[in-house]
């Protein structure tokens, strides 16, 4: 199908792009990957008015850390997670889910931002995010704000984010030692959303105890899902085996699974428990240097 008419812009700031959706009240989209919002215009799901290309838009690509975080720009290409040194040591958990992202083409021009602002359930970096407490940077007309990704999926492609706001940056607390951080997914096929898939984020205190923790699903619910019970059940436990086979299990308890072409309810349900099992068994390794 081809889309309805719409016009481009193609601003060279952050001002100028939020002034253009402002002026169109709602109206407008923000173009970066285009990977999700152009097949929707084609089978007319989605009708902007206008399109706001922000990839002119300077210093919004790079991946640094700065003032106890990790910064991440929203233009920078989900590639650009496969090719750095930095994430491989210390964020290997967007290294993981980087390489479970559709195809090379895709990767070379799909964005951190998008990824993380566009609501799909069944996306990959939403789960790592929540996982490892992040935040989410934007811009809008009343000045920048900082939303917490705990507080930012609201339902289906449904976000905090305001119609007249760009999301600029993900901020993640820095590594600190003796943590440890993993995401695995299952799909239909190679490249394909998840069926099901876990991140995990633990820190060790100093007699191996689970300090903090951060567990969240995708593709088992209408949103990427924050794994609370998971993580409460192990936060300042032993994380010996049996103590992460019980806390994997209640993954199943927060799972809110629909039937669909990727799979039945009970088999997506019964995979959250798997996968969150690996995923803690493989950020425990990392946190103690096993890799």
């Amino acid at each position: 199908m081809i889309p309805p008419e719409f016009e481009y812009y193609a601003p060279h700031s952050v001002d100028e792009a939020v002034s253009l959706l402002r002026r169109f009240d709602g109206e407008a989209k923000v173009l970066a990957g285009g990977h999700s919002l152009i097949p929707l215009m084609k089978l007319r799901l989605a009708q902007p008015r206008a399109l706001v290309d922000i990839n002119r838009i300077p210093n919004l690509a790079y991946i640094r850390e700065e003032g106890g975080h990790l910064k991440i720009g929203a233009i920078t290409r989900t590639g650009e997670l496969l090719d750095s040194p930095l994430l491989r040591k210390s964020y290997p958990i967007l290294t993981d889910a980087a390489q479970e992202i559709a195809d090379p083409l895709v990767r070379n021009l799909g964005t951190v931002g998008g990824n993380v602002c566009h609501g799909d359930p069944g996306n990959d970096l939403p789960a790592c995010m929540l996982a490892l407490g992040a935040e989410v940077v934007a811009e809008g007309p009343k000045g920048p704000r900082t939303l917490a990704v705990s507080d930012f999926y609201r339902d289906t492609f449904v976000t905090a984010l305001e119609p007249t706001e760009i999301v600029v940056e993900v901020r993640i607390p820095k590594v600190r030692p003796h943590q440890g951080n993993a995401y695995h997914k299952i799909e239909k096929r190679a490249g394909d959303f998840a069926m099901a898939g876990a991140a995990a984020n633990l820190i060790l205190d100093g007699s191996g105890r689970v300090e903090s923790a951060g567990v969240a699903l995708t593709g088992v619910g209408p949103t990427a899902i924050l794994a609370r019970p998971v993580a409460g059940a192990l936060v300042g436990q032993a994380p010996d085996p049996s103590r992460l086979a019980h806390a994997a299990g209640l993954a199943e308890s927060v799972a809110e699974p629909s039937t669909d072409l990727r799979g039945p309810i009970e088999y997506k349900r019964a995979m959250a428990s798997v996968l969150t099992r690996r995923v803690l068994e493989r950020a425990l390794a990392r946190a103690k240097g096993g890799g």
